[in-house]
């Protein structure tokens, strides 16, 4: 098996962390701010220790940043993350220079 390139396995991450449902109802929930575990166990239904392993692949992918209140883990997004993330995944995969077609308007 050849080895993939650094640049791949970068890439990879953030799309397995972006791979899973829950995972995106979690981003979506945070886009609309700052949330507590707890209050993404209420979003997704799934128990404790699942949320933070999902918030735990958020984190490793840089999309999410945590820190501790109390006794509560707090959880924000990291948008400067996901802008980085597109920029570079279009400099790896040579799209850099190349336009984007515009969306056309549904008839």
């Amino acid at each position: 098996m050849i080895d993939k390139p650094e640049e791949f396995r970068e890439l990879r991450i953030v799309h397995k962390a972006l791979a899973d449902v829950n995972r995106l109802r979690m981003i979506r929930r945070l886009a609309g701010g700052d949330a507590s575990v707890t209050d993404l166990i209420e979003e997704v239904g799934l128990s404790q220790p699942l949320v933070s392993w999902h918030v735990g692949r958020l984190r490793a992918a840089g999309l999410v940043e945590t820190r501790r209140k109390g006794r509560e883990t707090l959880c924000r997004l990291v948008p400067a993350a996901f802008e980085a993330f597109v920029a570079r995944e279009r400099d790896v995969l040579g799209l850099a220079g190349t336009e984007t077609p515009p969306q056309s308007a549904a008839s």
